[in-house]
């Protein structure tokens, strides 16, 4: 069966290759715009259907998956830093804290769609500032949600997480590995024998 990754994420990429799983990559071109009061998990589950239907639509035959992740702290959500102070900006705000990133996951098939939004609670230890400033230098925080990368150097800034590891780098595969399952895609199954 052909799978479609609606993302341009690296990230994701790496996470479904883990899995063994051949694909192919289409990077929707969809408004990520939202209203300031729009409810954080529920803006996460609409971009994500949005890309997933955006690649259903020209991919029919395929099953698509689609994500978008963001990190929310006092209930404001922090996406990809607009430039380098914004990221210093950012992580300020997560330093001594704990906040959490919420992954909208969408799946098409058959022209069925299921979404679901994972949630993780992730503490960063206190930082100071010379320390957001290293971090910020590397560029490792340059496109990344909450902007730190938990694979990566941001490893060093968490105290702790609380919830699906793989939500956090961008695409909960415990999660997506039964919605494919419930939507009848034993993509899994086929390649790993997890599932009869």
């Amino acid at each position: 069966m052909r799978i479609i990754l609606a993302s341009g994420s690296p990230r994701r990429r790496e996470l479904l290759s883990a899995l063994g799983l051949s694909f192919e990559v289409y990077k929707p071109d969809a408004d990520e715009s939202h209203s300031p009061d729009e409810e954080p998990a529920g803006l996460c589950a609409r971009l994500s259907r949005l890309k997933a239907q955006a690649g259903a639509q020209r991919f029919p035959d395929a099953v698509v998956i689609a994500a978008d992740t963001i990190v929310v702290i006092d209930g404001q959500v922090l996406g990809k830093p607009a430039d380098r102070e914004d990221a210093v900006r950012m992580l300020k705000m997560l330093q001594g804290r704990e906040h959490e990133v919420l992954t909208g996951l969408s799946v098409c098939l058959n022209e069925q769609v299921m979404t679901h939004v994972e949630r993780t609670c992730v503490k960063f230890r206190p930082l100071s500032e010379n320390e957001i400033a290293a971090y910020v230098m590397t560029g490792e925080s340059d496109d990344k949600a909450g902007a730190y990368a938990v694979q990566g150097k941001g490893s060093l800034l968490i105290d702790g997480i609380v919830g699906d590891y793989f939500n956090v780098v961008g695409l909960p595969v415990c999660r997506l590995g039964m919605m494919l399952h419930e939507l009848g895609a034993n993509l899994l199954a086929e390649g790993l024998g997890i599932w009869p």
